[in-house]
């Protein structure tokens, strides 16, 4: 059944994203610890306050990571795609903090990064619900694409990145909005010029969040050729030309900064005097990180892609282009990042570089739920279940506190591939369970209500914002339950209906 017999699909979207919003809020870390987090929070402070992209506070505390420019300006090595679109998030924190009772002086910062952080609980969410909207105009029944939405936004690291300040919930709400724009119109009729404007805006946005996404570009631009099979050429010159004025944008501002349009700011070296920035990972060893290793191999820490990639045939049943999406940027990706000099990601859970690949991958979990018999839905509640506890022992504790200290990279900065975060990060959550101790600030349990009260916000402020947080995601969860109740009235009725014309 379709929701066209029911309540609208914009409004069960809406309501999916509201209550999975509040959910992340209350799950966020509520902080920034590592470097690529740190530079885009001053790029947002620095652009909200001064209206530039230096970002001189980073020079100050001693945590800079970029290049001075030509005008000897400090500037980070990333576009400033992320800290535009946080900036609401830096105002609600500014005003948070100004009118909330029981905020030390020492704490406004905390609170204002608290309030950036919060930035990927939303999109993360956002990308979950646009999943959802994206299987349901696909033809797939209520049901099965929400509960593809739900394993996608519980039981892959979308979850556990909701909680931090990275780019990757970002880029994944970017890649499924375009493949909306771009792949959910009838079924024989060719993606529209309109369409394909729209999904090069949101890829040329994410080309400006991380350059390494125009790889992105190129596999929806082939995915277009697919779906219409090549007869329609002007909305793919038009995706292509919109990513080329981001693109070149992007290299003028390389220019403009650095004196070299391939110049992107990135440092030379890094830690231990490490090039990060080059490909000098082996194919095979970058490959068995990805796959094999136990602290970033994509089965372990997304299990319902097992699933979804099983149905990436009956997703090319309803639309070739988006199928060829879903197959395609994982693989995109895997192979790029495998030879990356730094593929682990830095400090971070999990494969986070495949983050928004694995997102669009798990719109072939619809499909196969949507023909699911009984056996396929005991493995997507077994996978679902391995997922949800995977992303859970990585939020519980700081990541970073059970990384720093020997396990994760040995003294050259190099990738231990016998890191086994399930392990340590479990033994770390017993150990803080056990301690009658208060952890110090930045260790235990890594959640923003404790690290907020450690940093000595009154405990009545952050009750306040918890009975928030928890009120609305009690009443958008109603208020789905109520949507869905109205659906099986209507599937009732109808089927009711069916059977009185059959006789």
């Amino acid at each position: 059944m379709t929701l066209s017999a029911g309540p609208s699909r914009w409004q069960l979207f809406l309501t999916l994203f509201l209550a999975l919003n509040f959910f992340f809020l209350l799950t966020s870390s509520g902080r920034v610890r590592t470097i690529d987090e740190v530079t885009v929070d001053y790029q947002a402070e620095s652009l909200a306050t001064r209206g530039s992209t230096s970002v001189p506070q980073a020079v100050s505390t001693g945590l800079f990571y970029g290049k001075m420019d030509r005008a000897g300006r400090p500037q980070a090595p990333y576009g400033i795609g992320q800290a535009v679109l946080v900036l609401p998030w830096y105002a609600a924190g500014r005003a948070l903090r100004a009118v909330l009772p029981g905020i030390p002086p020492g704490a406004r910062d905390t609170v204002l990064d608290a309030a950036l952080t919060a930035s990927s609980a939303t999109f993360s969410a956002l990308a979950a619900a646009l999943a959802f909207l994206i299987l349901v105009r696909l033809g797939i029944a209520t049901r099965p694409a929400l509960a593809s939405a739900l394993i996608l936004a519980l039981a892959t690291p979308l979850f556990a990145y909701s909680s931090w300040f990275f780019s990757e919930p970002l880029v994944a709400a970017l890649f499924l909005a375009a493949a909306l724009c771009l792949f959910t119109g009838e079924k024989h009729v060719p993606i529209s010029t309109r369409q394909a404007l729209a999904g090069g805006v949101l890829l040329g946005i994410a080309l400006w969040v991380r350059p390494t996404h125009v790889l992105a570009a190129f596999i929806f631009l082939a995915a277009m050729l697919v779906r219409d099979r090549g007869k329609v050429i002007r909305p793919v010159i038009v995706l292509a030309c919109v990513v080329a004025a981001f693109g070149g944008a992007y290299l003028l501002r390389n220019q403009f900064l650095f004196g070299n349009p391939f110049d992107f700011g990135y440092p030379e070296v890094a830690e231990g005097g490490k090039r990060l920035n080059s490909f000098e990972t082996p194919l095979l060893t970058g490959l068995r990180g990805f796959l094999f290793s136990p602290g970033k191999s994509v089965f372990l820490f997304a299990p319902p892609i097992l699933l979804a990639i099983a149905g990436i045939r009956r997703l090319a049943e309803r639309d070739r282009g988006l199928a060829t999406c879903a197959a395609g940027l994982p693989l995109a990706y895997l192979f790029f990042f495998a030879r990356y000099t730094q593929w682990e990601g830095g400090y971070s859970v999990g494969p986070r570089y495949l983050v928004p690949a694995i997102s669009v991958l798990c719109l072939g979990l619809g499909p196969m739920l949507q023909a699911a018999g009984p056996v396929v839905r005991r493995v997507a509640l077994v996978l679902f279940l391995m997922g949800f506890v995977v992303q859970g022992i990585g939020m519980a504790t700081s990541f970073l506190e059970d990384q720093a200290n020997g396990t994760y990279y040995d003294e050259h900065f190099n990738y231990r591939m016998s890191y086994a975060p399930l392990i340590s990060q479990t033994s770390l959550a017993l150990f803080y369970a056990e301690s009658k101790a208060p952890a110090p600030i930045g260790r235990g349990f890594d959640r923003w209500f404790v690290f907020l009260r450690k940093a000595g916000v009154a405990r009545g402020t952050i009750l306040g914002l918890l009975v928030f947080e928890l009120a609305g995601l009690v009443f958008f969860t109603w208020q789905l339950e109520g949507i869905l109740a109205k659906l099986r009235i209507a599937e009732s009725g109808g089927n009711l209906v069916a059977r009185q014309g059959s006789q």
